[in-house]
């Protein structure tokens, strides 16, 4: 079980990896394609599309996660656990206690946060 977790958290970190090579490239080739042409600015390196991308995070972004419909999705998630039978609920324990280990905890007629 300890390998499928190494193995997993190696695999997200080369995933990371990857999309901020694909990004980073993807900034830098469209602002040397377009913006040297329309506006004559300079070409920038890969590199500095990085601090693109990581300045228009901070200015636009913000650090605190992404919220697009978490809290949506927790509450639609609490409804529906409220719906559910007791059978039902223990069905859904059971489902996810097979994906994920034991590790996750079901709370007393509570979604997991």
């Amino acid at each position: 079980m300890k390998r499928f977790w190494i193995r997993k958290v190696v695999g997200i970190i080369m995933i990371a990896i990857v999309g901020l090579f694909l990004l980073g490239s993807l900034v830098m080739f469209l602002w040397n394609g377009l913006l040297p042409v329309l506006f004559h600015f300079p070409l920038i390196s890969f590199w500095q599309a990085l601090g693109l991308l990581l300045l228009s995070k901070i200015l636009f972004g913000g650090f605190r996660g992404a919220h697009w419909g978490r809290h949506r999705w927790k509450e639609k998630m609490q409804e529906k656990w409220q719906r559910m039978t007791p059978e039902e609920r223990e069905k859904f324990k059971a489902e996810w206690t097979s994906r994920c280990g034991s590790r996750r905890r079901f709370g007393q007629d509570q979604p997991v946060e």
